[in-house]
């Protein structure tokens, strides 16, 4: 077992263990490639979840993955990666998610990943204890990732980030960064599965779970028109029905939606178009 397959099992635990039920299991291969897809839905405390690993090697590397290193195109490659996202059903849950993934080609490898928390209502204490975590995990490197995180997960056309962020990095080729990930995994599923324990019991409205639809229209937004890592899995030939895993059940677009001022709705907006330093 890698110690990427041992990630996934390791979030797998924690998340099964909150459900109280188990993932489906979807092992998969192709040429060039493996993984095994665990996938919940319609869950009581999970309404959707993907905990994904997989195994890719190439011949060339794919346009979203040289963004950054354009003096590697036509590179071949071995990529090796866990991507993990959670839509609970109660609107007062935060969806939540994490990607890292090891990329080496014959003259480089090197390490990228994050954790980002997408809350539907605002609580200033979950907030505050997912950035600690992700200080925790990646400390000396946590105020420029932070920064990083607030650039990437970012809806350019909506002027609006897609949540409170966390940390996100890439290309990053020192010593320890086997390690940083694995201080990220730990950190992640500390502090997640504390936050999703405490909130999905609270009681909710309708208009509650209106608004929570809503808000996974932008999420949906931002994985089909800006996240990398999607576009990463298309273009190198990886399963739609595992890429796409990402998103929500279920969602909804407003023609034009404005909270009422003074609501938690627009607390929320308002944190999002200006990102805080929640530390």
């Amino acid at each position: 077992m890698s110690i990427f397959e041992g990630f996934q099992m390791q979030l797998l635990n924690a998340f099964e263990q909150i459900e109280g039920a188990a993932f489906r299991r979807d092992p998969w291969t192709r040429a060039g490639g493996h993984g095994l897809s665990c996938i919940l839905e319609g869950g009581e405390v999970i309404e959707r979840g993907a905990v994904l690993y997989s195994s890719v090697t190439g011949q060339s590397l794919p346009p979203a993955a040289t963004l950054t290193r354009p003096h590697l195109t036509g590179c071949r490659y071995t990529v090796q990666g866990v991507s993990v996202v959670i839509h609970p059903r109660n609107p007062f849950a935060p969806t939540a998610h994490m990607n890292i993934r090891h990329f080496s080609t014959p003259s480089e490898s090197w390490v990228g990943g994050g954790i980002d928390l997408t809350p539907h209502y605002l609580f200033e204490d979950d907030a505050r204890l997912f950035h600690t975590a992700a200080r925790d995990a990646t400390d000396p490197h946590y105020t420029d990732w932070k920064r990083a995180c607030d650039q990437y997960f970012y809806l350019k056309h909506r002027e609006e980030a897609r949540g409170i962020g966390g940390v996100f990095f890439d290309d990053y080729q020192a010593s320890d960064g086997l390690n940083i990930l694995e201080r990220l995994v730990n950190g992640f599923i500390a502090s997640y599965t504390q936050i999703l324990s405490s909130r999905h019991d609270t009681p909710y409205s309708e208009a509650h779970r209106a608004w929570q639809l809503e808000r996974r229209g932008r999420y949906v937004e931002f994985n089909l028109v800006w996240d990398r890592g999607t576009a990463f899995g298309l273009q190198s030939g990886g399963r739609t029905q595992s890429i796409l895993a990402s998103l929500p059940p279920h969602a909804t677009w407003q023609y034009e939606s404005t909270p009422e001022t003074g609501s938690s709705e627009a607390a929320l907006l308002e944190v999002l178009r200006v990102p805080r330093d929640w530390l």
